[in-house]
């Protein structure tokens, strides 16, 4: 690992009230010091002060003045990377900030690469692999759930979980191993049928990991959702209805909508990548077809779809057609246009589609509360807890747990087929060594370079 000290903007490079600029390494305070000056006549040095305090003057550059700051002193190991760290508060100008990181890096840091503050607090323990991997999840997280379910990992809800399976795992490992050695002294005789309830008892917690990762998947990346419905039945409209601004074009000319149109939107602390489609129908030129066929492409890989139905006309063709996309979908069926003259009902719909339908206007701006209920049902069981539960939202992680299943599966094959004792500790070693690549406690450098270039720069 290098040691050396690295400097790095740790805020958004855009005007802003407050810059902060971080040094982490052996030499943060004798670099802080070249720098910085409390007052004109003073004295005062920050590697002679306390840990933990913070300290206010000026940051120079040889005789200019470049900003009045604060700054904050953290001894390693009490620190976020586990080494001596500084932190420059200064003003959040653009300029002001980059000449600050500028003098520093003139004084000996050199330029942090992506993630190396907290590839450090990983490397020197402060932190493990999947926690340091939710440092990025919660900076990028885009709705209320996606946050808790990060804060959560952070503080070692998924490296608890697994750890706790590793110890059982390496514990009978060392035991087959050493029966083995010391044959005398120590017998496997029934040990096989012991080892293969503890095998089932894993084999169950890891199943019950793998059961959340589509949920954490949805959680982390929202649920793609993909509006559908024949021409004029008001996907348009309900778009604009949620995302709460006119982003797509309503008219009342069919098949106004040619490409798909994607937005973001929060409802209730879930977050939907909502994409508005071209209405379904046979296309009457090559332009309108392209957006028909992308229109069923997205149906494919939707995790849920909501089918518009326009209640004031009776069903056609198209909509039979869309009605065949969705069989085998998670699907919510909107009955829009419910402030006029019905001609299809709700019940009619239900027997047809075997879906839950909801009766929606999106000029008048009814049901809306009751799809966002619906959505929560189908996906989340009705609520989210992130007290005990915990959600994989990472797919390296699901795979790792993947693995680790199928080599804990296989020491029972084993177990079942008679096999000799040394069979069981190499599927043991296996499924021990895929929970460690979470961790990070059985993780090759290239890995864990691969995995912090992805990080922002301060971070």
């Amino acid at each position: 690992m290098k040691t050396d000290t690295i400097a790095a903007v740790a805020t958004a490079m855009s005007p802003s009230g407050i810059g902060i600029v971080r040094l982490s390494g052996a030499e943060a305070f004798e670099i802080a010091d070249k720098v910085y000056k409390a007052g004109k006549n003073s004295k005062k040095r920050l590697s002679d002060q306390e840990s933990h305090t913070i300290h206010y003057g000026y940051i120079f550059d040889g005789e200019e003045m470049i900003d009045e700051v604060l700054v904050m002193l953290m001894r390693g190991p009490r620190s976020y990377t586990g080494e001596d760290t500084v932190e420059i508060d200064c003003h959040g100008g653009v300029y002001a900030v980059k000449r600050v990181l500028e003098t520093v890096i003139r004084n000996g840091a050199r330029p942090a690469e992506p993630g190396e503050f907290t590839k450090r607090a990983f490397l020197n323990g402060r932190i493990g692999l999947s926690q340091a991997e939710a440092v990025m999840d919660v900076i990028s997280a885009k709705s209320e759930y996606a946050l808790k379910s990060s804060l959560s990992q952070l503080k070692g809800s998924v490296q608890e979980k697994i750890k706790a399976v590793r110890e059982k795992i390496i514990y009978h490992i060392a035991y087959i191993e050493s029966a083995l050695d010391d044959p005398e002294h120590i017998s496997l005789d029934g040990y096989p049928e012991e080892l293969d309830m503890t095998a089932a008892e894993l084999e169950e917690k890891v199943k019950r990991l793998l059961a959340t990762a589509d949920e954490g998947k949805m959680i982390q990346e929202g649920i793609k959702t993909v509006i559908v419905g024949r021409p004029n039945a008001g996907k348009s409209s309900l778009l604009n209805l949620l995302v709460g601004e006119e982003r797509a074009i309503v008219t009342n000319i069919a098949g106004t909508t040619r490409d798909v149109l994607e937005e973001t939107v929060i409802l209730q602390g879930i977050a939907l990548r909502i994409l508005d489609t071209a209405g379904i129908r046979n296309a009457r030129d090559a332009v309108e077809k392209i957006g028909v066929d992308r229109a069923k492409a997205h149906v494919k890989d939707a995790d849920l779809i909501l089918y518009v139905v326009d209640s004031s006309q009776p069903l056609d063709n198209n909509d039979h057609e869309i009605i065949e996309l969705i069989r085998d979908k998670k699907a919510i069926v909107l009955l829009n246009k419910s402030d006029l003259e019905p001609a299809v009902s709700a019940d009619e719909l239900e027997k047809l589609t075997e879906k839950c339908v909801i009766s929606i206007s999106a000029k008048e701006e009814t049901g809306i509360g009751q799809l966002e209920q619906q959505m929560k049902d189908m996906f989340f069981h009705g609520e989210l807890a992130f007290n005990d539960e915990v959600y994989i939202t990472n797919v390296r992680h699901k795979q790792a747990l993947q693995e680790a299943l199928s080599s804990l599966q296989m020491v029972r094959q084993s177990i079942a087929d008679g096999m000799p004792e040394d069979f069981f500790s190499i599927d043991l070693m296996n499924a021990y060594e895929a929970l460690g690549r979470i961790t990070g406690e059985s993780v090759g450098e290239d890995l864990v370079n691969e995995i912090f270039s992805k990080f922002c720069t301060g971070k």
